[in-house]
């Protein structure tokens, strides 16, 4: 009882810690992952020994422990405490049963059982092993920070794309959750705008989505991830990708076409002007917040970065009727 007291304890303050700094500490849930990752066909695997810190969520109690299977107060104490009684006592005690997805697992029975042998310091526990296979390749440091949920994505997005295919050094990667979705949605923007420019020229061609694809990663893409490496922006955004960056300069051009009233800027004006003002790195960051704060303080009459020229050509092609989406 009192081993049992003090790890609800310990998972309190562990919720506390995450509420804190903003960290999932709850288990994962079977039913949203598998449904995520496109898991359906199940294989038995039979009995085989699972090391502990591979089981990473739960088909229903995923809300009764925390990320490493601390009990929380919703746990049944009484069967807690008899299994951890059962166990140091070297009794035997049944074989948990798990589900598998690529290299994580998650309890299909035996909750309590796991939660007992990690209190107990244990590496491994006996478990009855099915395996619901999966295209996307899910390993226990995906369960971290979201990877595994942008692992899935990925995989949809390909899946949707068949970038790997039309282009297959793509090197398209976000590190992020729910950016795939928003690639999609740019290259059926694309599409529509090519579409439209096909119909003002009388041809009765439109572009079908795979020529949409190319279209897009060679046209549209690529030009962008081509100023991103002239000006190194990787150098001053770790942890980041080209698509990452990619992303954010999309929404900066749209940010300073609708301020500034501008047609939308060509990759090497929207890149230079997102390097005046953007950088993850601390003292870079400090020193262009002062720059902005001074610009928009003192002239705010153009973007910081962009010449003269070319603030009144894009002024131009903007009172012209060129406006962005």
């Amino acid at each position: 009882r009192e081993r049992f007291k003090r790890s609800v304890v310990r998972a309190q303050l562990s919720d506390v810690m995450g509420l804190m700094t903003g960290e999932q500490n709850t288990l994962f849930s079977f039913e949203e992952v598998a449904k995520r990752v496109n898991a359906r066909q199940q294989i038995e695997r039979g009995t085989q020994m699972v090391r502990l810190d591979r089981i990473v969520g739960s088909v229903g109690r995923y809300r009764d422990f925390t990320r490493t299977f601390l009990p929380r107060a919703s746990a049944n104490q009484e069967r807690w405490t008899r299994l951890d009684a059962a166990m140091n006592a070297l009794e035997t005690v049944p074989p948990v049963e798990l589900f598998k997805i690529g290299e994580v697992y998650f309890v299909r029975d035996g909750n309590h059982r796991v939660s007992v042998a990690r209190a107990n310091d244990a590496s491994h526990i006996e478990a009855y092993v099915t395996e619901v296979k999966t295209e996307v390749p899910l390993t226990a440091d995906d369960f971290e920070r979201d990877q595994w949920l942008i692992k899935a994505e990925y995989t949809d997005f390909l899946n949707e794309t068949h970038l790997d295919e039309l282009r297959p050094d793509h090197g398209l990667t976000l590190t992020e959750p729910g950016r795939y979705a928003m690639m999609l949605e740019h290259i059926e923007v694309h599409r529509y705008l090519r579409n439209l420019d096909l119909a003002r020229t009388g041809s009765k061609t439109r572009l079908t989505w795979a020529e949409a694809v190319v279209s897009w990663y060679d046209n549209v893409y690529m030009p962008v991830v081509e100023a991103i490496r002239h000006y190194r922006l990787l150098e001053h955004f770790p942890n980041r990708t080209e698509a990452d960056i990619y992303f954010w300069i999309a929404l900066h051009r749209e940010r300073l076409a609708r301020e500034y009233e501008l047609a939308p800027l060509d990759p090497d004006t929207a890149v230079a002007t997102f390097a005046e003002i953007y950088s993850e790195k601390p003292l870079e960051r400090t020193l262009k917040g002062l720059r902005l704060g001074l610009h928009k303080l003192i002239l705010d009459e153009k973007p910081l970065g962009m010449t003269d020229e070319e603030f009144h050509q894009s002024r131009a092609r903007h009172d012209a009727g060129e406006i962005s989406l």
